[in-house]
């Protein structure tokens, strides 16, 4: 990461938590979270392309032609639901909403455009087979995206932030205020639990 990129990072990630802590409770929660979206916007942006570009590039071609755009906009509107009745206090668990509905955004997609085949790498080894002309996403990648929902909750955000939100594990260690050592070391576990429950999904 260059010494811009970690400096926008810093910045959002203080402005956030300014906007967090406005957020008393007692005032409408509407324009705090509008602020919080506008700030984070491009971050947002930012992860929706990464997503699609690393995890579901397929999604991307016909006949979906899905745009980071496209992705972002349903995302901000489920946050916006979402947030009239939970309120993050921390950076750490606003971005763990915004994993959270992230892959359910792509559960959603993956169901209405279920017919079309598609390649999902989760990590190296473990990757999908197309199966027929019409499955976008198959059973199997239904299976992925519900083996991540139900990863220990340590081990889920982890695998969240560096896997699917790009982060590195430095800059997860700094959200999470942990060591880099237990980053690693949740991570390797999320992976190993992944790769045993889809065991049956690695190549030949």
């Amino acid at each position: 990461m260059s010494d811009e990129q970690t400096t926008f990072a810093e910045n959002t990630t203080l402005a956030l938590q300014r906007c967090l802590d406005e957020w008393d409770g007692n005032g409408p929660a509407e324009p705090i979270v509008r602020a919080l979206l506008d700030r984070s916007a491009r971050r947002l942006h930012m992860l929706c392309a990464n997503l699609l570009r690393r995890k579901y590039r397929r999604l991307t071609r016909p006949p979906l032609n899905l745009q980071p755009e496209e992705m972002l906009g349903a995302v901000v509107e489920r946050l916006l639901k979402a947030m009239r009745s939970v309120r993050p206090q921390t950076v750490r668990q606003f971005f763990a909403l915004v994993n959270q509905h992230m892959r359910w955004e792509l559960n959603d997609v993956a169901r209405r455009l279920d017919r079309e085949p598609a390649a999902v790498a989760l990590e190296d080894g473990i990757a999908l087979t197309p199966q027929s002309s019409t499955a976008l996403l198959t059973s199997e990648g239904h299976r992925m995206l519900e083996a991540i929902d139900h990863l220990p909750d340590d081990e889920r955000e982890v695998f969240g932030l560096v896997r699917i939100q790009g982060l590195t594990q430095n800059e997860t260690a700094q959200l999470l205020e942990v060591s880099l050592r237990t980053v690693q070391r949740r991570l390797n576990r999320a992976l190993f639990l992944l790769a045993k429950s889809l065991d049956d999904l690695r190549p030949s």
